[in-house]
């Protein structure tokens, strides 16, 4: 039977641009369809109230760690840190047996273990001095064990969904005159064929930026979307190949993108989302336009430099691993049709459990 199942990333995760090697294990060791996520900016309510949600195992020794995730909460999710609030992404995973596979990823977090084999293996911290005392704790992400609690949890957050996420505008703190923009990552379809290490990857190569990720959607571009989305290319191919194969071409990647070519399309049909997942992200900081297209490299990966996403990633002119809004108007364009700020977070939690 097929389950929902979530891993939250930590706000120190996040602080440390861990994110893109945990959504990698995430995505490629369950094998599980990701299906949604979400920024948020938890509040002291939220906080609270997922807290105590937290410690449910009998076995003493597993709950006295469940113990300490909830001080961990408690003390972690809220404030501010340098000059940032916490932000933590909630990810969501939809399959057979999700809530174990998940959970097995995730792993136990235990002083003894260092063997890299789970996700807190490798990114969390479990410090204790010789009496056994724990001096430093980090569980790098959480979730839940059992699908009631599942359940339970996501409904929590998909309540708070509108209030405490979305797109985090005003959580860090920048320096004072500093050229902060917003530019919008489009993760493509070729990343998710199959569950693979890619679309985290694609996300790691990004965190060498410093910049700050404050929105994640996973989105489902309609024909409709696609075709406004790739508009200003359509002139650029005809001028470049001819009106017919500079038409064909432009098809070519309104299907790739959304699964829909516009000439076997009907009109009524081209609003409804596609068939091709890709993520969206927002990026915040410093002269985010230009840091983040130099990272991705040029549209050939054949001509990208080593190290750039392009290269690393990707395969023709059109099968090159992500897009990245070439300047700030074009950002704002493209985030408003795709739709960055819709939280399609709760009506997939409402439905699957209705």
């Amino acid at each position: 039977m097929e389950e929902l199942s979530y891993a939250i990333v930590t706000p120190y995760s996040m602080r440390k641009s861990r994110t893109g090697g945990i959504v990698s294990r995430l995505i490629s060791r369950t094998g599980l369809d990701v299906v949604a996520g979400r920024m948020f900016a938890p509040s002291a309510e939220l906080v609270n109230r997922y807290a105590e949600t937290i410690v449910t195992e009998t076995q003493p020794r597993h709950r006295a760690t469940q113990e300490m995730i909830k001080q961990y909460v408690r003390g972690n999710f809220t404030g501010t840190f340098n000059g940032q609030r916490p932000r933590v992404l909630l990810l969501v995973f939809r399959g057979k047996d999700a809530v174990a596979k998940v959970h097995h990823t995730v792993g136990h977090i235990v002083n003894e273990r260092t063997s890299g084999e789970t996700i807190r293996d490798t990114f969390g911290d479990y410090i204790a001095d010789e009496s056994g005392k724990v001096i430093y704790f980090e569980p790098a992400v959480l979730t839940a064990i059992h699908p009631d609690q599942v359940e339970q949890d996501l409904k929590l957050w998909a309540e708070f969904s509108d209030r405490d996420g979305g797109i985090l505008e005003n959580v860090i703190d920048h320096p004072r005159g500093a050229n902060v923009e917003k530019t919008l990552v489009l993760i493509k379809p070729d990343n998710f064929k199959y569950p693979n290490l890619r679309p985290g990857g694609v996300i790691e190569v990004f965190s060498r930026t410093g910049l700050y990720i404050i929105g994640f959607k996973v989105h489902r571009m309609s024909v409709a979307q696609a075709e406004s989305f790739y508009g200003p290319v359509l002139g650029v191919l005809q001028e470049k190949l001819g009106i017919e194969k500079g038409r064909e071409a432009w098809e070519d990647i309104v299907e790739f993108m959304s699964g829909g070519r516009p000439s076997r399309t009907a009109e009524e049909k081209k609003n409804e989302s596609g068939t091709e997942k890709c993520i969206a992200l927002v990026y915040q900081g410093q002269d985010a336009v230009q840091k983040i297209r130099d990272v991705l490299g040029p549209t050939d990966p054949s001509k990208a430099p080593p190290g750039s996403i392009r290269k690393e990633f990707g395969q023709t002119i059109m099968i090159n691993a992500a897009h990245a809004s070439d300047s700030i108007e074009n950002a704002r364009r493209e985030m408003k049709i795709v739709q960055v700020e819709e939280n399609n977070l709760k009506p997939l939690i409402e439905n699957f459990y209705r």
